[in-house]
């Protein structure tokens, strides 16, 4: 987890007042995320996300905070944002912009069956369909040109197999962007970022998806790739898990069925989010930002995820879906 900006109790009893949200009774830092200043925020009216965005512009943000509210008015569960007075959902504290959330119930299902793989792939089928009438556009701030910005500021940190590894992988995915059944891919709003960890369930019933702050405009098959590298693996090994796989994309076919490029180009996206996440926690690694707690997400996995992608890539047929 990472606490760059504090908050104070007082502070945040303030902020909370300000926004109607009631009298504060606890506050604790989110065990979880890299990206920005978390807290579990507890008040005589309810339980709370405090988040102070540390990367994320206040240009940026109203992106992400009227997709939440925008994906919640269509029935995707997913944490509302609050609004103050004025009827704005970006605030300020401690100098960096700042938003509250609803928490969702449930927790997150680490282990996952067969179950909540299909759960998820629905969902995301759901979500994908409901961000097509979003009005606002930003681009996949982790997408492909920023694989390409940030990967030469690597190469000096890392041995020789990745060296050959990260410039062939990224050379592949340049080469399947400029094709034409890249540029045939459905495209739409992504949550970029849709693992275990951001999704609750209770039971194996799915009560919301979260932390939207990956989102973005990308290529629907790549939110699909991220997910399979994270709900249908194991862990241990990165290799491909065929039946939580199956169960996920038959259920999100069910919802939304893939294209004819889409089922073409399943393997290559699937590389490419694993690609994305290496290199991502490659440079949290060694470029990393300064934070009172900071633990940084361990980037081998994603190595052997991408490893096992090249090997053997994700094939739809023996999914049978």
């Amino acid at each position: 987890m990472a606490v760059y900006t504090e908050v104070s109790f007082d502070e945040a009893a303030q902020f909370l007042q300000s926004l109607q949200l009631g009298a504060l009774t606890d506050i604790r830092p989110c065990a979880g995320g890299i990206e920005n200043t978390n807290y579990f925020v507890d008040t005589d009216q309810g339980c709370f996300v405090l988040t102070l965005f540390e990367r994320l512009s206040a240009q940026q943000l109203p992106f992400y905070l009227n997709l939440t509210r925008h994906l919640a008015e269509r029935g995707i569960p997913v944490p509302a944002p609050f609004e103050n007075d004025s009827g704005n959902l970006l605030h300020h504290l401690n100098g960096k912009p700042a938003a509250v959330v609803s928490m969702l119930r449930g927790k997150s299902q680490l282990l996952p069956t067969l179950a909540h793989c299909a759960k998820v792939g629905a969902m995301l089928a759901r979500m994908h369909i409901a961000g097509q009438d979003f009005a606002s556009t930003q681009p996949n701030l982790r997408g492909l040109s920023w694989l390409n910005a940030t990967a030469p500021t690597l190469l000096t940190h890392i041995t020789p197999s990745q060296h050959s590894l990260l410039i062939s992988e990224l050379a592949y995915q340049n080469h399947v962007a400029a094709s034409s059944a890249y540029r045939a891919l459905p495209t739409g709003v992504i949550h970029g970022d849709l693992f275990r960890d951001n999704v609750m369930f209770e039971g194996e019933a799915l009560t919301g998806f979260f932390d939207f702050y990956f989102a973005g405009c990308d290529t629907l098959l790549l939110d699909i790739g991220v997910c399979l590298n994270d709900w249908c693996i194991d862990l241990a090994t990165g290799q491909h898990d065929v039946a939580r796989a199956q169960a996920f994309l038959t259920a999100y076919q069910s919802v939304r069925p893939l294209t004819s490029p889409e089922r073409a180009l399943l393997p290559a996206l699937a590389r490419g989010g694993a690609l994305r996440f290496w290199i991502s926690r490659l440079w949290d690694l060694y470029l990393p930002r300064e934070a009172s707690v900071l633990k940084a997400h361990d980037p081998t996995h994603f190595e052997r995820v991408l490893r096992q992608r090249v090997l053997h890539p994700v094939c739809l047929a023996l999914c049978t879906c």
